[in-house]
Formats: C-alpha cells, structure tokens, sequence
C-alpha cells in the first residue's frame, strides 16, 4: 500500500532548482543511449504505479525521468550555458526518444495531478501545454489543458483546446461532455452580460434620468422668473 502523508512531489524544474542549474547532470563519457534507457524505465515504473493507483509514486517516477531528461535536452543547455558539464549533442534519433519520453512523462503526470483530493489546475495546464510544444495535436493533452482552463474561468480558452481535441477524436466521450460544458458556460455568461445592459438601459432607468433632467430644467426656469429686468447700460 501507498505511503500517506508527507510532502507533495516538487515540480520537476522546482527539483532541478534545488539540486543545481541542470538537474540531473549527465555524467561525462557516459553513454548517452543509457541515460535515455534508464528514463525510459523510469517512466515504465510509474506507469505501472499509476495502474495500481499508487498516485504519488508515480509522480516520483516520472519527475526522476525528467530529472535524467534534464541533462541532455539541448534546450535546457542553452538557457545554462556556461554552468556544469557539457550536455552531450544528440542525434535525431536520440533526440526523438527523448522528446516522446519527456511528452509521456509530462502527460501522465497530468493525469496524476487530476486523480487527487485537491487539483492543481494551473499544474495541469502547465504539463499540458509542455506536451503541446512537442505534440501539437495530442489529443490528451488538448483534453487535459481544456479541462484544467476551464475550471480556472477561462471558457473562451478552454473551448479552443477542447475545439481542437474534438477534431482530433470526434468521438471522445469525454471531451464532447466537457465542450458541452463549455457552451454551457459561455451561454450563462452571455445571458448576464445580456441582463446587465438591459437593467443599464431599462425604461425605468431611462424615467429616472429624465425626471432628474426635467427637474433641473424647471429649477432653471425658476430662477430665471425671478430675475428683476436690467436697464439697458448702453450710453447715449
């Protein structure tokens, strides 16, 4: 059984923060295919972890993945350049391999985040988009990325990733309800939006302001009655 308690797992850049500027440094002369298996493994773990509902177990396993990941994403080199050991050029192979690992590892842990008590909608946005960079047609993620936008008050962004998923697998039960909820949702607003013009602008407002109006008007013309005749001061 799970182990309860204790500290929710770091983001995997969070970690990677607390133990340097790379992560997980990948060791020199070591091969790089190894570094990229034993990601791969990793990922597999938590895979099994998250089918045996062991949630945090598996968010450990695949922020690992990430970790060894870390240390040869080119990308991640430019932006620390200068710090650490030399992060090893990749072939397009490897660099593939480590692309889809990464992609898988980021979406399952999306997918984690969603089964707990108290959902991180802002994580799982994160995660998704990050699998979007690489796999702009990912069907879970656009799902997932719908979903947690959503549930943060944005449906006008939520329905452009459900929109897109929708196309991708029109048949998918659950991004249908969910874009279902998101016309729904844009429809309440714009009932409110409807309603709040009509009190702006409705006949007794319109009365009101014109009895204020006319009322002025005849304060007006009382002071003017009041006013005695001047002489005209022209000369002679």
């Amino acid at each position: 059984m799970e182990a309860a308690g204790g500290d929710e797992p770091m983001d995997v850049h969070e970690e990677a923060a607390s133990t340097g500027f790379s992560g997980h440094r990948h060791a020199p002369g070591r091969p790089v295919w190894t570094s990229l298996e034993e990601a791969a493994r990793m990922k597999t773990e938590g895979n099994v972890f998250y089918k045996h509902k062991k949630i945090r177990s598996a968010i450990g396993r695949y922020h690992r993945a990430l970790l060894v990941l870390r240390g040869l994403d080119p990308d991640v080199a430019v932006s620390v350049k200068g710090f650490g050991a030399e992060v090893p050029a990749l072939s397009p192979e490897q660099e593939a391999s480590l692309r889809n690992t990464q992609g898988d590892c980021y979406n399952n842990l999306a997918a984690c985040l969603l089964q707990r008590p108290s959902v991180d909608y802002s994580r799982v946005r994160d995660y998704s988009l990050r699998v979007l960079q690489w796999r702009p047609g990912d069907v879970k993620a656009l799902y997932r990325a719908g979903v947690a936008t959503l549930e943060m008050g944005d449906a006008h962004g939520a329905k452009q990733y459900l929109t897109q998923a929708c196309r991708e697998q029109p048949n998918d039960a659950n991004v249908r309800k969910h874009l279902q909820r998101v016309e729904e949702k844009l429809s309440q607003d714009l009932q409110r939006e409807k309603a709040m013009y009509r009190g702006m602008f409705s006949p007794s407002t319109k009365s009101g302001s014109e009895e204020v109006i006319n009322q002025t008007h005849q304060g007006g013309e009382g002071v003017l009655a009041k006013q005695p005749n001047t002489p005209n001061e022209s000369s002679n």
